[in-house]
């Protein structure tokens, strides 16, 4: 039956910030076997400017740029008396005359006038047009990156479908935009012991009921059936968390804003599936038959329970 989907937003309905910890990848706890290794920051300090958060990244430009003021102030310093009208002694003044001639603005009443003091002053203008250019270059690449805002539930759950046990997550989309070709792979992540006595990770991919949707715009429900053929065929709650085994997300799509591939994502520990239960329906259907969709209980589940032969 083909039928229009009318999405009429309410003042409740729409997707709004969530107020608690959303995890985007969850690391590897200290007690694996795999030994995270760190790199220093130096070695690829591009990469790191790049992943750092707004705050500590404009903190880190400040610092740097009045470290960098403070050097050429001492510097100044030590070629004497050789900026005119500026304060003997006055390390403040030299300071100040930095800022104008590391950013090329032009002097005021401030300027060199020895030798050695256009010495400096040519050198900090060459540092600044080079800073200045390589500060561009970060900006725009932080501005440029694309970045994706797919939600996942916090909890995974486990319950029949179809008459078949099923593991079920969500995820949806928090812009006001559509993510175009979608796919998402799901791993599973377990210690293994083999005959011979080396321990290891393995991963397992799991077959998913639908693993690409030509356009996510709002929620789509991920489905794995446990069956013969599943890697978690056989396992219970309590295997899962003896086992330390995780399930690792991978979302990529193309955001139709930006015409850019976005990557996502996510990690479920054993404690974070939930056995017999299932979640809460996040669509509402008005007498008028339009439909709506309510955030509130995106991660909300509850107990399940089989109907009973004389119920169903």
């Amino acid at each position: 039956m083909k039928f229009s989907f009318p999405w009429h937003w309410g003042k409740s309905h729409k997707l709004k910030p969530v107020t608690h910890p959303i995890r985007h990848l969850r690391p590897i706890q200290s007690g694996d076997s795999r030994q995270k290794k760190i790199q220093p920051m130096v070695t690829d300090l591009y990469h790191w400017l790049l992943v750092l958060s707004w705050p500590k990244f404009l903190a880190t430009i400040g610092i740097f740029y009045f470290s960098l003021n403070v050097f050429f102030a001492l510097i100044f310093s030590l070629t004497g008396d050789s900026i005119a009208n500026a304060k003997p002694g006055s390390f403040l003044d030299l300071f100040f005359f930095s800022i104008q001639t590391l950013s090329t603005v032009g002097y005021g009443a401030m300027y060199p006038k020895t030798v050695a003091a256009q010495i400096v002053v040519s050198v900090e203008i060459f540092v600044g047009l080079i800073s200045l250019a390589i500060l561009t270059g970060l900006m725009f690449s932080r501005f440029a990156k694309p970045t994706s805002r797919v939600l996942f539930s916090e909890v995974a759950v486990v319950c029949p479908f179809e008459e078949i046990p099923t593991l079920m997550f969500r995820a949806a989309n928090q812009r006001n935009n559509r993510i175009l070709e979608a796919q998402i792979r799901v791993s599973l992540v377990q210690d293994e012991q083999t005959k011979e006595g080396h321990k290891m990770r393995r991963f397992y991919d799991l077959n998913l009921l639908r693993s690409h949707t030509p356009v996510f715009g709002l929620s789509w429900l991920i489905m794995h059936p446990i069956d013969s053929n599943s890697p978690l065929y056989g396992f219970s709650e309590v295997s899962n968390q003896q086992q330390r085994l995780e399930l690792w997300i991978s979302f990529t799509g193309l955001d139709e804003s930006f015409s850019q591939t976005i990557h996502s994502r996510y990690a479920y520990e054993g404690a974070d599936i939930r056995w017999q239960y299932r979640f809460v329906d996040i669509f509402h259907q008005t007498p008028e038959g339009k439909w709506f969709i309510n955030m509130d209980n995106f991660h909300q589940i509850e107990p399940y329970h089989p109907k009973s032969p004389e119920n169903s």
